[in-house]
């Protein structure tokens, strides 16, 4: 656990422990079209005739907190898309349908259409149906003005083309899709290190930035759903890693297999300035920083040596950076060199 994220108040080992204690009780709770429970990106289920349904459930987290702050409720739907649909695509699915739970102090007709707004938005830019949802109201149970929000996405993928660890090499390449910034991850100690003055805060430009501070930490999440299903339908893609809460380290290495690690390449791919804001102000080490945030790389793929240029060009023609930042090798696990 790092240290910046313990004095933000979350206990990432507490959060580990829980998600073992979960896997434990979901064994028992299965059927036999189950391919991948609890720990993948997205769990697999076999409908027949070589195809498989991947879903994934997920939520914008304290992100939401900065919203509320800043009065901007309309782009946080596009975050939770994001972070359910990216995990999705992770198989190789074409995410289908999606629904969100919203849960509210009090409902305000208004607030409530304007976080759906950017739901709306997130699904028209996946491609997939906004299916359906729920709106709870919680009187006396949440603070006034407060919500969360969750959201769930279901996919559809044929054997063929499903993306994981079993089609992983050794030589393969690592290619970031690059972030639009922090996405969703990491903002305790984004609040903690720079909104602990209070919400007036967010309407500074910090020094060596062109636009305030609440437009950089709402930039909405990127969604990468179109181009990585695109690349994996023409045979580009081994694997990929929707790079979220735990960071470069514990989500590169859910897309490698048994006996084989990824090797990174510092300085392969540019970090936005928004990483070393937080990094300063919250005094945290850059081992904290690349184990909490996406540090600029959004989406890792590993792909065939001598598919890089092909994905490097079909993601730039889509409007999307993308660098070569490192290697599958022998081993276990990520490390970093420079």
């Amino acid at each position: 656990m790092t240290d910046a994220y313990r004095r933000a108040g979350v206990d990432v080992e507490a959060g580990a422990r829980a998600v073992d204690l979960i896997r434990e009780l979901a064994a028992g709770a299965t059927r036999a079209e189950v391919v991948e429970g609890i720990g993948g990106f997205a769990g697999l289920f076999r409908i027949g005739a070589g195809r498989y349904l991947a879903a994934a459930a997920d939520g914008v987290g304290t992100k939401l907190e900065v919203a509320r702050m800043a009065g901007r409720l309309s782009t946080v739907g596009i975050d939770l898309v994001a972070m359910c649909a990216d995990d999705v695509v992770c198989t190789g699915a074409e995410p289908l349908f999606f629904l969100d739970y919203l849960a509210v102090a009090r409902v305000v007709p208004e607030e409530v259409a304007a976080i759906v707004e950017g739901i709306a938005e997130g699904c028209r830019r996946v491609g997939c149906a906004l299916l359906g949802g729920e709106t709870a109201e919680h009187p006396g149970v949440m603070a006034e003005g407060r919500f969360d929000l969750a959201g769930f996405c279901v996919g559809v993928v044929d054997e063929d083309t499903l993306l994981g660890p079993h089609r992983v090499r050794e030589g393969d390449v690592l290619v970031s899709l690059a972030s639009s910034g922090l996405h969703s991850n990491g903002f305790s100690m984004v609040r903690a290190a720079l909104l602990a003055d209070g919400a007036h805060v967010l309407r500074a430009v910090p020094e060596g930035f062109e636009r305030p501070l609440a437009d950089e930490l709402l930039e909405p999440t990127a969604i990468y759903a179109p181009l990585v299903l695109s690349l994996a339908g023409d045979g580009l893609v081994s694997s990929a890693a929707h790079v979220t809460g735990g960071g470069l380290l514990e989500n590169v290495a859910r897309g490698l297999p048994e006996g084989l690690a990824a090797e990174i390449e510092r300085g392969t791919w540019p970090v936005p300035p928004i990483f070393e804001l937080v990094r300063e102000a919250a005094g945290a080490k850059e081992d904290d920083m690349f184990a909490t945030f996406n540090m600029g790389i959004g989406m890792a793929l590993m792909v065939p040596a001598d598919r890089v240029a092909d994905v490097i060009g079909r993601a730039t023609s889509a409007g999307t950076s993308a660098h070569a930042i490192g290697r599958v090798v022998p081993g276990a696990g990520v490390s970093f060199r420079g």
